[in-house]
């Protein structure tokens, strides 16, 4: 097997000569021999846009850093695209691959983005670190992936993925999300930590064709100021046959697990399980409904109308332990003025327009230890419902219950509106601190099967 150290074409790995075409000209000599290693170890490769081809595998050793150029104008324009239509500033990438095969980033050294140096001067761009199209057996193993200037990494259209030991630290700006899968098949994450200021981990469909199916998320552990597990919000296919279990959650500000059908696709066969959350805001947030808002939050580019709400169906969550301490009675912000979460947003709530419920879910041996403390006089006495967007598009955002509003909960631990064949089983509540909101609510669920406990607050300290 091939392996080229990069030096052998001229790379400084001093960190200031710029080493893009020297690691370029290792890679494509790799792939032209038919397969192999590119080894970067001792030293620091400066770098603008790398392109990954079959059969290569990337080797970053511990003495070794990746690290992207400062300078924008180092990063190729002929990346794909960000999926998301009002974040076309993510077009570009460090690290890109498109119709390849048998391609593996490895190693236990670190790739970094470069974050400070982004957006340059009279541009707005912000490189993401990593973005893989129709991709097919990608291996990335013990990696630190550090400081992306957006994104860390985007696998789209692609299969057969496996990701291992690799710890994401993406903390220091907007959009600092960790792995993001859309429409991608057969897909192994394992042993991985990711600490970053937006989705740690996403499950998303574009509706290119390809469904989003066949996910193993095990033994991670996830740290955000937004959300820790998001599957959907970006869903126009097909999200399906996705388990996740034995992971843990630690000051999650948002949502710890996030499962939103908002643009006319299916999600379905989803199982949960074996989950701790510590200081997780809302452990639990599921939301049927639909939208598109061009000048909006999330609305991808592939869609250009209101799309007919879909479908979600056959979700199990359980064994979910979710305790607060006393960092949950503060509001807690991105960036400073970005309002994530407060004791008034805190709870599980599961929503669907009336007329198109939620088929089937299961939430099942759930101990949540809430902060609490939460005045009626806190609390709006109007709390808005989903509504179809088609039939209702001119509703105003303070009168319709969507992904980003309404901001405060009505419930002290639960709130569940609208699914049929609802099972809640064995759930037990209670708060750090006396909450005048009701405890929990079910609202219009058919065949319900309901057995929770609210315990004293006195008991939980």
């Amino acid at each position: 097997m091939t392996i080229i150290d990069p030096r052998d074409q001229g790379a400084a790995g001093d960190g200031s000569a710029k080493d893009t075409v020297a690691i370029q000209s290792a890679i494509d000599a790799c792939s032209q021999a038919g397969g192999g290693t590119v080894a970067l170890s001792h030293g620091t490769f400066l770098t603008g846009t790398l392109y990954l081809r079959d059969q290569v595998t990337l080797h970053v050793d511990v003495s070794a850093v990746l690290l992207a150029s400062p300078d924008i104008d180092d990063y190729a324009q002929d990346t794909h695209h960000q999926r998301y239509r009002n974040e076309a500033a993510l077009d570009r990438c460090l690290i890109y691959a498109e119709d390849v095969h048998d391609i593996a980033l490895v190693g236990s050294g670190e790739i970094n983005g470069n974050a400070a140096s982004f957006p340059n001067a009279g541009s707005d761009a912000r490189p993401m670190l990593i973005r893989l199209l129709r991709a097919s057996r990608i291996r990335m193993r013990d990696l630190r992936l550090r400081d992306a200037a957006s994104w860390t990494t985007a696998f789209l259209d692609s299969d057969h993925i496996n990701i291992d030991g690799v710890h994401v630290y993406n903390d220091s700006r907007h959009n600092g999300d960790g792995l993001d899968f859309d429409n991608c098949s057969d897909v192994w994450v394992s042993n991985c930590s990711l600490v970053g200021t937006d989705d740690n981990l996403c499950l998303q469909s574009s509706g290119t064709g390809r469904p989003m199916r066949n996910v193993h998320i095990t033994n991670c552990t996830f740290t955000s100021l937004c959300a820790g597990i998001r599957i959907g919000l970006k869903s126009m296919g097909t999200i399906q046959d996705v388990v996740i279990s034995n992971c843990t959650m630690t000051r999650v500000w948002r949502e710890g697990i996030k499962i939103e059908c908002t643009e006319g696709g299916v999600i379905e066969n989803i199982v949960i399980n074996t989950i701790a959350m510590r200081n997780v805001s809302r452990p639990i947030y599921i939301l049927l409904n639909n939208r598109f808002e061009p000048d909006g939050l999330g609305s991808s580019i592939e869609l250009d109308e209101m799309p007919a709400i879909g479908r979600m169906r056959d979700v199990t969550i359980s064994d979910i332990s979710a305790v607060d301490d006393e960092e949950m009675e503060h509001t807690h912000y991105r960036f400073g003025d970005d309002i994530m979460g407060s004791p008034r947003f805190n709870g599980i709530r599961v929503d669907a327009e009336r007329k198109h419920p939620i088929e089937r879910l299961a939430l099942a041996r759930i101990r949540y230890t809430s902060i609490g403390g939460v005045r009626h006089s806190e609390i709006p006495s109007q709390y808005p419902n989903v509504v179809d967007r088609l039939l209702d598009p001119a509703s105003s955002e303070e009168d319709v219950s969507s992904n980003y509003y309404p901001d405060w909960s009505r419930t002290a631990f639960l709130d569940v509106r609208n699914v049929n064949a609802l099972t809640l089983d064995d759930l037990v509540f209670q708060s750090l601190r006396p909450d005048e909101r009701t405890p929990y609510l079910v609202e219009n669920c058919r065949s319900l099967f309901e057995r929770i406990r609210v315990l004293d607050t006195e008991s939980a300290r």
